[in-house]
């Protein structure tokens, strides 16, 4: 299932334009708020997917029923760019584990790359919710990758794939490659184009260098 909430009108489009902008991205901390905030709507939407149930809260007045999440979604970062998209989500998840995980390109003589995961630190997923969070889905290998991993560590109920800009080939992949009962896609915006190292067009660069400084 694919949920591209960049489709109708709201404030969430003004961020992804904001992310994208060439000038407004340069200073590293509103970019970082940015993410987090992204991702806070994301959360929001999520949330509505979750199950409920209801429990009566004591007020200083009387007493309310109120519906109250039934268990919280494990939030898994794909370090380092999902980093402040966790925070985002942590912010309305504040009682969920969290599993980090690593993913990048290891690019080999003929210029071609493969995906190396490297580091997982994860909880049981048996039976939980999993919200896995990446800024972009270009080819899609990196989250295919990193989903075979994370299933070594218990069968989740269900994904939650978020990333907040995607190419039409990573969307395809992941279509193909994972079981669509069992994984929701959720995107900011779909780009057309990647170019011939695998980085979307118009896409916004690399979140990571962006974020956290360029790396060597």
């Amino acid at each position: 299932m694919i949920k591209n909430l960049g489709q109708g009108d709201s404030i969430l489009n003004q961020y992804i334009a904001e992310i994208r902008d060439n000038v407004i991205q340069s200073d590293s901390m509103r970019f970082r708020y940015n993410l987090e905030r992204i991702s806070e709507i994301f959360a929001y939407e999520i949330s509505k997917t979750l199950v409920y149930e209801k429990r009566e809260i004591i007020t200083p007045l009387g007493s309310a029923e109120v519906p109250v999440l039934k268990e919280y979604p494990v939030i898994i970062p794909v370090l380092r760019a999902g980093l402040p998209m966790h925070k985002g989500f942590m912010n309305f998840f504040d009682k969920s584990s969290s599993a980090f995980i690593s993913a990048y390109r290891k690019v080999e003589k003929n210029e071609k790359f493969v995906i190396k995961v490297e580091y997982v630190s994860s909880p049981d997923l048996t039976g939980k919710t999993v919200i896995l969070a990446d800024p972009m889905l270009a080819t899609g290998s990196s989250i295919v990758s990193v989903y075979k991993e994370l299933i070594t560590h218990g069968k989740p109920e269900h994904f939650h794939i978020v990333s907040i800009i995607a190419s039409v080939e990573g969307v395809d992949l992941i279509k193909k490659s994972l079981p669509n009962k069992e994984v929701t896609l959720w995107v900011g915006a779909i780009d057309d184009e990647l170019t011939a190292k695998a980085y979307i067009v118009p896409g916004l660069g690399d979140a990571g260098d962006l974020a956290f400084g360029y790396k060597i």
